[in-house]
């Protein structure tokens, strides 16, 4: 049987609060862009929101003026969304909490994942948010899922728990070893 093959993610839509609320969050705390708004297609009392996340594809929000922010936290029941994570800068991640805190926004603080950090914190209607920082840069020509799946077949073959900053650094090595020609006759000096 043929896949149906995808190739990244086209774009994610929420269930917003009001039209202030989602700009004010998105593009206010996040920085996303707001590129532009109609109504929601399929519910004429809904508004339907367009932002930018940073690589050029797109986070919409479902809105509507009845609809005001509650800070509960959204359902993990099976079958819901958890969190959305976004990528942000190593820059930025090292403001993140002061930032969130100057804006009276809780948080998680920041949390040690190995091969990258990640602060947690909740969007107007409790869905849980994470900003996360890769604590690598992938070789030239390899991305990070590259990285990523080299790095895992180093942690396994050790028998570490979970992937660290030295499978992380090794799993770069072997990248270029395979993928960067050289010269030299000897690489392992």
């Amino acid at each position: 049987m043929r896949k149906l093959q995808t190739q990244g993610v086209h774009h994610i839509t929420l269930t917003g609060a009001d039209r202030q609320t989602s700009i004010d969050f998105w593009e206010g705390v996040l920085g996303m862009p707001f590129v532009f708004d109609q109504p929601n297609l399929d519910d004429p009392d809904e508004g339907h929101l367009y932002f930018d996340p940073g690589d050029g594809r797109l986070i919409t929000v479902f809105t509507n003026e009845a609809r005001k922010p509650v800070h509960n936290r959204t359902p993990t029941d099976p079958g819901c969304v958890h969190h959305l994570a976004f990528n942000v800068s190593r820059a930025t991640f090292s403001q993140v909490a002061e930032r969130l805190t100057e804006r009276g926004i809780g948080h998680s603080g920041p949390k040690d994942r190995g091969f990258m950090d990640s602060i947690y914190f909740k969007d107007p209607l409790g869905l849980l948010i994470e900003l996360a920082c890769y604590r690598f840069e992938p070789p030239r020509g390899c991305s990070h899922a590259d990285v990523m799946i080299e790095a895992h077949r180093i942690r396994v073959e050790r028998g570490d728990y979970n992937i660290q900053e030295v499978h992380l650094a090794d799993a770069i090595e072997r990248l270029v070893a395979r993928t960067q020609q050289t010269l030299s006759s000897d690489q392992g000096s």
